[in-house]
């Protein structure tokens, strides 16, 4: 472990993306986090619409075994092309 974090791993980690609302959004969020995180099943997702219907929040909770794990899942995310924000 780093000595600099302030996560101990595996921890369990909420991964917040938001992006634009397309009929494909939500799954290719999962699609992308499923290259990153082993044995992640649908339950482990939860998604919310905003207000006016234009952008989606999905919501993805896993076991972290790193902060190496979390970073390249933060770029794989941030590299998509509809995705607005990660949190």
């Amino acid at each position: 472990m780093r000595e600099d974090s302030l996560l101990s791993f595996p921890c369990e980690f909420p991964v917040k993306v938001m992006g634009l609302n397309t009929d494909t959004f939500e799954n290719e969020i999962f699609m992308i986090a499923n290259r990153h995180v082993d044995n992640l099943s649908e339950s482990c997702i939860k998604s919310r619409t905003s207000g006016s219907a234009k952008y989606l929040s999905v919501t993805v909770t896993f076991t972290a075994r790193s902060r190496e794990q979390l970073d390249n899942l933060y770029l794989a995310f941030n590299n998509h092309p509809d995705v607005k924000m990660v949190l």
